[in-house]
């Protein structure tokens, strides 16, 4: 079965050090009209490499949604306020989802893009 639905909104998942830092970026997402929401899930263990070396830590998990016009807006927040040198931004579109939640998610953008 193909969906021909238009993909407009997205769920954007950015790791954080911890629960403050993930509150401090999520309340600039929200109050700043460009999520609709922002979960935290909180001890996420992350493995990766870094700089050629296998790394280890302990981080929070910041689940954001939003409309995707907003995304680089978000982006350039995140970049600009997150602690890391290299942040994970990773959006992917939210192709199926409860219409009244999406249409939720669009009446949160009170602002201009």
């Amino acid at each position: 079965m193909t969906c021909n639905m238009p993909v407009n909104h997205l769920m954007i998942f950015c790791t954080c050090p911890d629960k403050d830092e993930a509150e401090k970026l999520a309340r600039l997402l929200v109050e700043g009209n460009i999520a609709a929401c922002a979960n935290i899930l909180p001890g996420i263990t992350s493995l990766y490499k870094w700089k050629g070396q296998v790394e280890t830590a302990e981080e929070c998990l910041l689940l954001i949604k939003a409309h995707k016009d907003y995304y680089r807006a978000i982006e350039t927040t995140l970049r600009n306020h997150h602690p890391y040198d290299l942040p994970e931004i990773i959006a992917v579109p939210i192709e199926r989802g409860l219409p009244e939640y999406l249409h939720w998610i669009d009446s949160c953008h009170t602002s201009k893009k």
